[in-house]
């Protein structure tokens, strides 16, 4: 190694595939920093990892607590980047003042928006089912009927980039759309034609629900057994947000019951240990998830709403430049710190 490479910056990636990597190194080539990439989860037990690392990377399964923190903080990381938006795996209270943290706020909003209408309109038209059906030369339409989009209502919970990128393909769809968000924005409202509702009348009027709000303490659980019961006998929904969103034992007994009449999910209460690996050849040992799996109504992706080529070069852009701008002095505009 060179002095002058002995002077670039170590990071340490973890929870890294082999589209993580290629895309980093393509962009890296831009930037020279020294790159370690781990395919494992950052734990308290693994931390030894980063230990000459000068800022780690991580993503939305890696759960950055008191003991990671803690070590890091020890080992003279200063920086924690998230390739992610959301920072609800961050203990930002316990961080404060060891370690900055820093995120990638949108990466690809039409990414998510796009792949939320894609559950949707599967989950509508059973594509999931006429595709296998069709394969064993079933051509038949019994059990798959839909209904027209056109004139429905759709619900969408929260109103950042993601849901006004949904509002904006709903509308194309001329449906109805009511919005909720604590800080409304009646401007965007007026001008692509949707309404803004408090929760309860977003529930009890649509015929979709989608969430695209962040996991917070107030967020936690937002759909459980009694928002259900106030929604309408049959209603569609689809979450693209976070996992713990929707209480999915409630969820589960909902679409027994018949009251949810269909559930997209991108995401899930306890993903972490399942969600962007390959398990095809164990026992699946969630029960909840299995018994999910079991539903013709229900569709469930991996978290890879975000998952397109012009996303994941946001991502390291806006990554790679959350270091340089540390390194630089500069103020960084998307450090997460907490507040009360």
């Amino acid at each position: 190694m060179t002095t002058e490479e002995k002077k670039q910056p170590l990071i340490a990636f973890f929870d890294t595939k082999p589209y993580d990597r290629e895309v980093f190194n393509q962009l890296n080539e831009n930037y020279g920093y020294r790159i370690k990439y781990f395919q494992y989860h950052i734990t308290p037990d693994n931390c030894i990892l980063a230990k000459d690392a000068d800022v780690v990377v991580v993503f939305v399964n890696d759960i950055i607590s008191a003991s990671v923190i803690d070590q890091l903080a020890d080992f003279g990381v200063k920086l924690v980047a998230l390739r992610c938006s959301g920072f609800n795996n961050v203990d930002l209270k316990y961080a404060s003042g060891k370690l900055r943290i820093v995120r990638v706020p949108a990466y690809s909003p039409n990414a998510i928006a796009e792949h939320t209408v894609a559950l949707m309109m599967t989950l509508n038209r059973k594509i999931h089912r006429a595709y296998f059906r069709t394969r064993d030369a079933n051509f038949t339409l019994n059990g798959l009927m839909g209904f027209t989009m056109q004139g429905k209502t759709a619900g969408v919970i929260g109103t950042g980039k993601i849901g006004k990128a949904l509002v904006k393909i709903l509308k194309g769809f001329d449906m109805q759309v009511l919005a909720y968000d604590p800080y409304p924005d009646d401007k965007f409202a007026r001008s692509v034609g949707c309404k803004y509702v408090d929760l309860d009348s977003l529930l009890r009027q649509s015929d979709v629900i989608s969430l695209n709000c962040p996991l917070t303490r107030e967020t936690k659980w937002l759909i459980d057994k009694d928002a259900i019961a106030m929604m309408k006998q049959g209603v569609m929904v689809v979450n693209t947000g976070r996992g713990k969103l929707i209480r999915t034992s409630d969820l589960i007994d909902g679409l027994k019951s018949g009251q949810v009449g269909a559930a997209g999910l991108d995401v899930y209460e306890e993903e972490s240990e399942y969600f962007f690996e390959d398990l095809s050849d164990r026992v699946l040992f969630d029960d909840t998830l299995a018994r999910l799996l079991t539903f013709n109504n229900v569709i469930i992706t991996s978290h890879q709403a975000f998952f397109t080529r012009e996303a994941l070069m946001n991502i390291a852009g806006v990554t790679l430049d959350n270091i340089t701008d540390y390194f630089a002095g500069k103020e960084l505009v998307n450090e997460v710190v907490y507040s009360e």
